[in-house]
């Protein structure tokens, strides 16, 4: 049975942030991942492990980051047998959500068309060479990895889904030593005011928090003074004060819970201490940007809207319109 060294895979970022002074943090994650990998092991992990385990070595391999498919390649074609458990091995770790990826000539076209979203940002960030980056609700590292592609320093990348996890490995394991990690921990599990990151991404999230006001306010602690906020999030039209919260499913999602106007969302960033928010992208998702491929074989976009009208979601609420705002805390 195969089997997940966490420690392999994460003491070398505990030790960097006991290095760096953030010796509460690599406590805190070190408890984490044990009570994680060892106390209450997912059912799948073998399965998982398994499949990496599929993927071939590859000699001199590298990688380009700047690409709309984050893209492996190496200098010679790889043979037939390296070609087929590639390809053996990265489907073990399906369904591919959020991407593309290019994987030695295999492309992996994802769910999502994760390089739109990214072309939509792209544009209004800070210069992010140099920069420490956090990425929280990251999936499987697409946007780390365009992050670091852009020249950022550091990037830090958080999502509880072990899948992702796993789908993010598979990714560094031919990069080699990069500055790009992906943890498998919740934003509510990391310490408190952290001041570290000079930008911090929250790309589809705040839909699915409770309160999303706590969510800004955690988001603002993980910043550095002067750092900047990257927020993306289902909105909808309607005045300052308006916000939709669906009486039980949006678009078939269960953990929905508020979608705000553009002028309550820049409301809410004003009440929560940030500065100079504005909003620099509104676009309706569609069903070109997020479908059924062969590397996500599940229902997708198409079947959450209504058959009769797909500017509705199924529930016939306002179908999903996404808004990118950005921010400085002070």
């Amino acid at each position: 049975m195969a089997f997940f060294d966490w420690r392999a895979n994460f003491l070398p970022f505990i030790n960097s942030l006991q290095q760096s002074g953030h010796e509460l943090w690599a406590e805190r994650l070190t408890r984490q991942l044990i009570t994680r990998f060892e106390d209450n092991p997912h059912g799948d992990l073998p399965r998982w492990q398994g499949a990496l385990d599929l993927l071939p070595e590859v000699p001199g391999a590298a990688g380009d980051l700047s690409r709309s498919a984050v893209t492996l390649f190496s200098a010679e074609p790889l043979a037939p047998e390296q070609s087929a458990n590639l390809e053996h091995g990265l489907r073990g770790l399906m369904p591919w959500r959020k991407g593309p990826f290019e994987f030695f000539g295999t492309h992996i076209d994802t769910e999502w068309r994760s390089d739109w979203k990214w072309d939509r940002v792209a544009p209004h960030l800070s210069d992010l060479r140099g920069r420490t980056i956090l990425d929280v609700g990251c999936g499987s590292g697409y946007h780390c990895w365009r992050m670091a592609g852009a020249g950022a320093g550091r990037v830090v990348g958080i999502d509880p889904g072990l899948l992702f996890m796993f789908q993010f490995l598979a990714v560094k394991g031919y990069l080699g030593e990069v500055p790009v990690d992906l943890l498998p921990v919740r934003m509510e599990d990391l310490p408190d005011n952290l001041q570290m990151f000079d930008t911090t991404f929250s790309m589809g999230v705040l839909y699915h928090r409770r309160s999303p006001l706590d969510h800004l306010l955690e988001l603002k602690g993980t910043l550095r003074p002067g750092g900047e906020l990257v927020l993306e999030t289902l909105v909808v039209d309607g005045p300052e004060g308006f916000s939709l919260m669906p009486e039980d499913r949006y678009g078939q999602m269960r953990n929905v819970w508020f979608l705000p106007s553009c002028p309550t969302l820049l409301r809410w960033l004003d009440r929560t201490g940030f500065r100079n928010a504005r909003v620099v992208d509104v676009s309706d998702t569609t069903t070109e940007e997020q479908r059924q491929t062969d590397w996500m074989r599940f229902n997708s976009l198409a079947d959450f809207l209504d058959p009769n009208d797909s500017s509705k979601t199924i529930e016939g609420y306002p179908g999903p319109k996404r808004a990118t705002i950005i921010a400085e805390k002070p």
